[in-house]
């Protein structure tokens, strides 16, 4: 074991090894420990095992740091429905008597949670588990109103990870939450062309007034939207706020924004931020053009009503998105409001944590 003391005084205690990233851990585990365990207890056990849903290690941005609680070698065991329960109690009863003490270094035994007391493996059902993580019965269809109440990094989970055997399909069931559907995908961009429209001259008419701390706070909301439109326009789905710009700098697109935006959050009046948001603006407004979802729309900025303040106008791209839903449920919502999914209209933990709840919203 070593003892780290932070700048802050407070001790650390974890066990001396060399770190290993836990999507990698836990293959391992289940390869070297809980497989062939099964193998020799329980011959012919039709199971599942994966590392998927919460956790930095699951998005794979899991660094030393992240060891130093609720981390360690863990696998989840998938099983059939049928006769769960009394397959369940017999896994545990036999884990509890053949797990080691550690791993890799790394200890088995880490957290008081879970089966038996302790939390490297987690035994339950396929359906189980997308009725407990996303709030959703997997054996109904998906409707506008599940996908918009979904928290995106829950779906980035989900479909991320590791599946190190699958006897039970579980990468069936997960690849239904792949990416949204064509149209909830218009129909998010939109949300989120609208937000960006609706602020976007709010910077420097606050910077105008004398009010650079005001303006600094819309220029960051503006940062943040950009980005999430990034994700949107790459159908990518972003993580919570710790890995938020760790994801977005692996996009695609990110490299021609991250210096500009860097710009924004670090520019001291609302001029120097006008003069850095422009191109972002402009970059994006090409980047939509370059789908080719809706008709391309001018990619310029202009001044806001001859006020000196320069703007993309993302209500255009909104109107031109909104235009493109086909699906009749999903262009009921889109002419009701144009919030967007609950990532748009709220980042409240306690909310994205219990989501199922907003479903009436949609309805």
């Amino acid at each position: 074991m070593e003892t780290e003391t932070t700048g802050g005084n407070i001790c650390i205690t974890r066990m001396k090894t060399n770190f290993v990233p836990g999507i990698e851990l836990s293959a391992l585990f289940y390869k070297e420990v809980i497989g062939p365990v099964l193998a020799r207890k329980f011959p012919g056990l039709r199971h599942s095992a994966a590392l998927i849903g919460a956790g930095s290690e699951v998005l794979g941005f899991d660094t030393e740091m992240s060891s130093d609680h609720d981390w360690g070698p863990r696998v989840k065991l998938f099983l059939l429905e049928d006769d769960f329960p009394e397959t369940a109690r017999a896994i545990e009863a036999v884990l509890k008597d053949n797990l080691p003490d550690t791993f890799r270094g790394y200890p088995v035994r880490w957290s008081i949670e879970g089966p038996g007391g302790y939390r490297c493996v987690e035994l339950l059902t396929i359906r189980g588990f997308f009725l407990d993580y996303l709030g959703f019965d997997i054996h109904q269809e998906i409707e506008p109103a599940d996908w918009l109440t979904f928290p995106e990094q829950k779906l980035r989970t989900v479909t991320g990870g590791g599946i190190y055997r699958d006897d039970l399909d579980l990468q069936r069931s997960r690849e239904r939450f792949r990416y949204y559907p064509q149209d909830i995908w218009l129909y998010l961009m939109a949300a989120q062309w609208q937000r960006i429209g609706q602020e976007e001259h709010l910077m420097g008419r606050a910077g105008m007034a004398g009010d650079e701390v005001g303006s600094a706070l819309i220029a960051g909301r503006l940062v943040r939207d950009l980005m999430r439109l990034c994700f949107l326009m790459e159908k990518e789905y972003p993580p919570y706020a710790k890995w938020f710009g760790t994801a977005f700098a692996r996009l695609r697109g990110a490299g021609g924004f991250l210096p500009l935006l860097r710009r924004v959050l670090f520019s001291p009046t609302w001029s120097e931020r006008q003069e850095f948001l422009v191109p972002a603006y402009e970059m994006a407004a090409a980047k939509h053009n370059a789908l080719e979802v809706t008709d391309a729309l001018p990619a310029k900025v202009s001044y806001f009503h001859g006020r000196p303040f320069l703007v993309i106008d993302g209500g255009r791209f909104a109107s031109a998105l909104r235009e493109k839903i086909g699906d009749p449920l999903v262009k009921e919502i889109a002419g009701k409001w144009l919030v967007g999914n609950v990532d748009q209209f709220s980042d409240s933990t306690d909310l994205l944590n219990e989501a199922r709840s907003l479903r009436s919203l949609y309805e």
